[in-house]
């Protein structure tokens, strides 16, 4: 059951790699909007995330898109979004991917 659940969690993470905020070039994963990815009984899939700021144009697009798809990851019922500002986004919770990717490295 357990190996079940990791193997639900990589592909959810695997998809999270292919929303983009439509302003910047760089996955929301790898830009560290997604601060967890709880997988529990039943395909229930709770996403805790953020936004780089809380007045992102952009943010329904966001929260839409990470809920498609994790939708269509097999084993996955419901997902639920669960939106903080806390702690506040900042660059250095990027991936040194989305750093080299946005010349900060």
């Amino acid at each position: 059951m357990e190996n079940e659940f990791l193997q639900i969690e990589e592909d959810i993470v695997r998809m999270l790699r292919t929303v983009y905020d439509p302003e910047i070039p760089v996955n929301v994963y790898d830009l560290g909007l997604i601060y967890n990815v709880d997988v529990a009984a039943e395909g229930l899939v709770t996403v805790t995330m953020t936004l780089t700021a809380p007045n992102c144009p952009a943010a329904d697009f966001i929260i839409e898109d990470v809920r498609m798809k994790v939708e269509s990851v097999k084993g996955v019922k419901t997902v639920k979004i669960d939106l903080t500002f806390e702690p506040e986004w900042n660059r250095n919770m990027m991936s040194e991917e989305a750093m080299l990717e946005l010349g900060f490295l």
